[in-house]
C-alpha cells in the first residue's frame, strides 16, 4: 500500500508538470505570434510600431501588479481556480484583438485581459514546481519552461498559416478560442497535494514572509537584477520577426527565427535547471548573463539576415535560463513560506524593464530607422545585471537542494 501510495503521489506531481507545462506553451507562444501581426496592424490602420509595443508594454505593467495580487492567491487557494480564470480571460483576450479598430481598444484588451494570463503564467505554475520538488526544483523548473519553449516553436509558425490562409482576423480568433481551450484543461490539471512525499515535511512552511524579504538587501538586489534582463526578454522576441523583415528575410523565414529561439531556449532551460541543482542559482544566472551580453553585441553588428540565426541560437540560451533561474532564486534565498507572493514581487519589478524595453525599442526604429541602439541599450542593462549577480550573496549549499 506504501508503494501504491508512492506512485499515486508521484503521477499526481507530474500532472502538475503537465499542466504548468501547457500554461507556459499556450501563454507564451501566443505572446510570441503577436509580433506576426504588427504588418496586419500597420496596414490596415497605419499604427506605428511605437504603439503596436506599447501595447504590450502597459500589458506588462499590469500584469506586474496583478502579480503580486495572484502570488497572495495562489498560496491561499491553490493553483487551480486561479489558473482557470485567467487563462478564459487570456483566451478571450486574443479572440477581441480580431476586433480592434482603435489604439484604445488594442489598450484594454492587452490592459484587462491578456495581462491576467501573463500574470500567472509564471508566478503561479512555477510556485507551484518549487513547492512539490524541493531536491529537482532546477531541473523541474526547467522541463515546465520547455513548454515555453515548445509554445515558440510551434505557435507563431501556426499563426503564419492561418493568416496565411484565412486573414489576420480569422487567425486572431481561432487562437483565442484555442487558447481558453487549452488553458482550462491545463488548470485542471493544475493541484496542490500535500508537499511531502521527496521535498521534506516542513519545506512549505520554512523561509520569509514576504514583509521579512523586503527587509533584506538581497531582495532588492534580485529584483533590480530582474528589471536589467526582463527588457530584453520582452523586447528581442516581439521585434525579431519584423527585424528579420527588415534585413531580408521573407515573413515565413522570419518567423521561424522564433522557432530557432525557442529551439535554442529548450537547451537552455534544461542546462541552467540542472546547473541551478548542482551549483546553485547564483553561477546558474552567471553564464545566463555572459550568454545574454554576447547576443545583443552580435545583434548589434550583424547585417547580413542569416547570420542572425547564429545569434538568435545564442540569445535563445541566455532567454530559456534566465527564464528558468528566478524561481529556483528566490526559494534558495527565501524559502517556501510566501514563495508565489515573493516571486510576484519581484516579477512586478521585472514588469518595468519589461514595459520600458519594446517601447524603447519601437521609438528608436520608429526616429533612426535601425534597432542599434536598442541593442546597445540593452547590452548595458544587462551587463548592469551581471554586475548585480555578482555582488549577490551566496546561499547555503543545503539550500540548492
Amino acid at each position: 500500500m506504501q508503494v501504491f501510495s508512492f506512485i499515486t503521489h508521484l503521477d499526481k506531481r507530474y500532472l502538475i508538470v503537465s499542466g504548468a507545462c501547457l500554461t507556459q506553451f499556450t501563454v507564451i507562444g501566443l505572446l510570441f505570434a503577436y509580433g506576426l501581426f504588427f504588418k496586419a496592424f500597420e496596414v490596415e490602420y497605419g499604427w506605428s510600431r511605437t504603439l503596436l509595443s506599447s501595447a504590450t508594454s502597459f500589458g506588462f505593467v499590469v500584469m506586474g501588479v496583478l502579480a503580486f495580487f495572484v502570488g497572495h492567491l495562489n498560496d491561499r487557494y491553490g493553483p487551480r481556480p486561479v489558473l482557470a480564470a485567467t487563462g478564459a480571460l487570456y483566451g478571450i483576450g486574443f479572440a477581441l484583438l480580431s476586433q480592434v479598430t482603435q489604439p484604445w481598444q488594442l489598450f484594454a484588451v492587452f490592459g484587462l485581459l491578456i495581462s491576467a494570463g501573463m500574470a500567472t503564467n509564471d508566478v503561479v505554475t512555477l510556485s507551484t514546481i518549487a513547492r512539490q520538488f524541493r531536491r529537482r526544483r532546477g531541473i523541474m523548473t526547467g522541463v515546465v519552461k520547455v513548454g515555453t519553449a515548445a509554445g515558440q516553436i510551434a505557435l507563431p509558425p501556426l499563426a503564419a498559416i492561418l493568416i496565411a490562409i484565412y486573414g489576420w482576423r480569422l487567425a486572431l480568433m481561432f487562437l483565442g478560442v484555442g487558447a481558453v481551450l487549452l488553458l482550462l484543461f491545463a488548470a485542471l490539471l493544475m493541484h496542490s497535494p500535500p508537499a511531502s512525499g521527496g521535498i521534506g515535511d516542513k519545506a512549505d512552511t520554512a523561509g520569509y514572509g514576504l514583509r521579512e524579504a523586503r527587509g533584506t538587501r538581497a531582495f532588492w538586489m534580485i529584483c533590480a537584477i530582474q528589471f536589467s534582463f526582463i527588457a530584453t526578454l520582452t523586447t528581442i522576441p516581439l521585434h525579431l520577426v519584423v527585424h528579420g523583415m527588415d534585413l531580408g528575410l521573407t515573413p515565413a523565414m522570419a518567423a521561424t527565427l522564433l522557432s530557432m529561439l525557442g529551439a535554442a531556449s529548450v537547451v537552455g532551460r534544461l542546462s541552467v535547471g540542472a546547473l541551478i541543482d548542482r551549483f546553485g542559482a547564483r553561477r546558474a544566472m552567471i553564464l545566463c548573463f555572459l550568454a545574454l551580453i554576447a547576443s545583443l553585441l552580435m545583434f548589434l553588428v550583424i547585417a547580413a539576415p542569416w547570420l542572425l540565426f547564429a545569434a538568435v541560437a545564442v540569445y535563445g540560451f541566455a532567454h530559456g535560463g534566465l527564464f528558468t533561474v528566478i524561481s529556483p532564486t528566490v526559494a534558495e534565498y527565501f524559502g517556501l513560506k510566501a514563495h508565489a507572493a515573493i516571486f510576484g514581487a519581484v516579477l512586478f519589478f521585472g514588469t518595468v524593464g519589461g514595459a520600458t524595453g519594446p517601447i524603447m525599442a519601437g521609438r528608436i526604429f520608429d526616429l533612426t530607422d535601425s534597432y542599434a541602439l536598442a541593442f546597445a541599450a540593452l547590452a548595458a542593462l544587462a551587463t548592469l545585471g551581471l554586475t548585480l549577480v555578482l555582488k549577490l550573496p551566496p546561499t547555503s549549499p543545503s539550500s540548492h537542494h
